[in-house]
Protein backbone atom coordinates (compact mmCIF):
# COMPACT_ATOMS: atom_id res chain seq x y z
CA UNK A 1 0.00 0.00 0.00
CA UNK A 2 1.42 4.03 -0.91
CA UNK A 3 1.30 5.96 2.48
CA UNK A 4 -0.44 9.24 1.93
CA UNK A 5 2.18 11.20 2.05
CA UNK A 6 4.43 9.50 -0.90
CA UNK A 7 1.14 9.64 -3.13
CA UNK A 8 0.20 13.42 -2.51
CA UNK A 9 4.09 14.46 -2.89
CA UNK A 10 4.17 12.38 -6.01
CA UNK A 11 1.22 14.23 -7.32
CA UNK A 12 2.62 17.36 -6.61
CA UNK A 13 5.93 16.59 -8.06
CA UNK A 14 4.17 15.86 -11.02
CA UNK A 15 1.72 18.53 -11.38
CA UNK A 16 4.97 21.27 -10.77
CA UNK A 17 7.05 18.88 -13.47
CA UNK A 18 4.08 19.14 -15.80
CA UNK A 19 3.51 22.83 -15.33
CA UNK A 20 7.33 23.52 -16.09
CA UNK A 21 7.25 21.31 -19.29
CA UNK A 22 4.29 23.78 -20.94
CA UNK A 23 7.13 26.55 -20.81
CA UNK A 24 8.75 24.46 -23.81
CA UNK A 25 7.65 23.73 -27.20
CA UNK A 26 9.65 20.83 -27.38
CA UNK A 27 6.79 19.27 -25.53
CA UNK A 28 4.33 20.30 -27.38
CA UNK A 29 2.69 17.26 -29.11
CA UNK A 30 -0.31 17.76 -31.14
CA UNK A 31 -3.17 14.90 -30.21
CA UNK A 32 -5.96 13.80 -32.79
CA UNK A 33 -8.73 14.25 -30.06
CA UNK A 34 -11.28 11.44 -30.93
CA UNK A 35 -8.28 9.12 -30.00
CA UNK A 36 -7.64 10.58 -26.76
CA UNK A 37 -11.15 10.19 -25.86
CA UNK A 38 -11.30 6.63 -26.71
CA UNK A 39 -8.00 6.27 -25.05
CA UNK A 40 -9.61 7.60 -21.64
CA UNK A 41 -12.68 5.81 -21.96
CA UNK A 42 -10.65 2.17 -22.50
CA UNK A 43 -8.53 3.02 -19.36
CA UNK A 44 -11.47 3.91 -17.61
CA UNK A 45 -13.79 0.31 -18.32
CA UNK A 46 -10.65 -1.44 -17.51
CA UNK A 47 -10.10 0.12 -13.93
CA UNK A 48 -13.48 0.24 -13.35
CA UNK A 49 -14.14 -3.66 -14.41
CA UNK A 50 -13.73 -5.08 -10.69
CA UNK A 51 -16.51 -2.85 -9.57
CA UNK A 52 -19.08 -3.16 -12.16
CA UNK A 53 -18.98 -7.15 -12.00
CA UNK A 54 -19.14 -6.44 -8.20
CA UNK A 55 -22.14 -4.03 -8.62
CA UNK A 56 -24.09 -6.48 -10.87
CA UNK A 57 -23.52 -9.12 -8.68
CA UNK A 58 -24.97 -7.94 -5.26
CA UNK A 59 -27.82 -6.24 -8.09
CA UNK A 60 -26.64 -2.55 -7.15
CA UNK A 61 -28.61 0.31 -8.66
CA UNK A 62 -27.19 3.55 -8.54
CA UNK A 63 -30.07 5.16 -9.40
CA UNK A 64 -33.60 6.09 -7.48
CA UNK A 65 -35.70 4.60 -9.48
CA UNK A 66 -36.80 1.27 -9.36
CA UNK A 67 -35.49 0.89 -5.90
CA UNK A 68 -38.37 -0.33 -2.72
CA UNK A 69 -38.53 2.26 0.33
CA UNK A 70 -40.09 1.14 3.62
CA UNK A 71 -42.00 2.98 5.63
CA UNK A 72 -40.88 4.13 9.20
CA UNK A 73 -43.98 3.41 10.93
CA UNK A 74 -43.32 0.23 12.42
CA UNK A 75 -44.69 -1.72 8.85
CA UNK A 76 -42.94 -4.62 7.20
CA UNK A 77 -44.25 -4.16 3.87
CA UNK A 78 -42.42 -2.09 1.68
CA UNK A 79 -43.68 1.09 -0.36
CA UNK A 80 -42.68 1.42 -3.89
CA UNK A 81 -40.60 5.03 -3.86
CA UNK A 82 -43.36 7.47 -5.45
CA UNK A 83 -39.73 9.38 -7.25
Amino acid sequence: RLPEFKFWHSCSKAIIVSFCMTFFSIFDVPVFWPILLLYFIVLFFITMKRQIKHMIKYKYVPFSFGKTTYNGSGGSAPAKDSK
